[in-house]
């Protein structure tokens, strides 16, 4: 194998292209080798079309430098997203409003409104919430919310029930 020889390196390339791409598929959202991978596909590209080895070299460091500086920005900005945002966690941490009375028995449930849903919740101190009040979901268990009170409603005055 001639190793000087721009035809050895451009089929070096391509199938350096080829391994690297596919090793990126199976170490998915890192966006390690995916730019060298894309700066060996673009020095392929320039060894078929007749660049010398040093040009090919060249083509393979500034491709690779330009891919990891746009995909490694975008790792950094997919990763700092939240993962409490998929499934049935994306409700921690948000207010929902007390249907029906929760009782403070373990075990016990009442209902909240989570936007336009209904849902079982819990008490998670073991406290009692009133309808009408204002709560935290601190989890999901299962089908229910278990919750922390923000808020009391105001008390109603009784109503009088004399008659005149």
């Amino acid at each position: 194998m001639d190793f000087s020889s721009p035809e050895t390196w451009r089929w070096i390339f391509l199938v350096l292209a080829v391994g690297l791409t596919v090793g990126e598929i199976a170490v998915a959202g890192s966006f390690f080798l995916l730019p060298f991978g894309v700066g060996a596909g673009a020095a392929a590209v320039a060894g078929f079309l007749g660049a010398p080895v040093g040009m090919l070299w060249l083509v393979f460091v500034v491709v690779s430098a330009l891919a990891s500086s746009v995909l490694w920005p975008l790792r950094r900005r997919l990763d700092s997203r939240e993962r409490s945002e998929i499934g049935a966690d994306r409700w921690v941490g948000r207010q929902a409003f007390v249907l029906r009375d929760i009782p403070g028995s373990v075990g016990a449930t009442g209902t909240v409104r989570l936007d336009r849903e209904e849902w079982r919740a819990e008490s998670l101190v073991g406290v009692p919430i009133r309808a009408g009040s204002t709560v935290l979901v601190s989890r999901v268990d299962g089908t229910r919310l278990v919750v922390l009170p923000l808020d009391e409603p105001p008390l109603l005055p009784p109503i009088s029930q004399d008659k005149e």
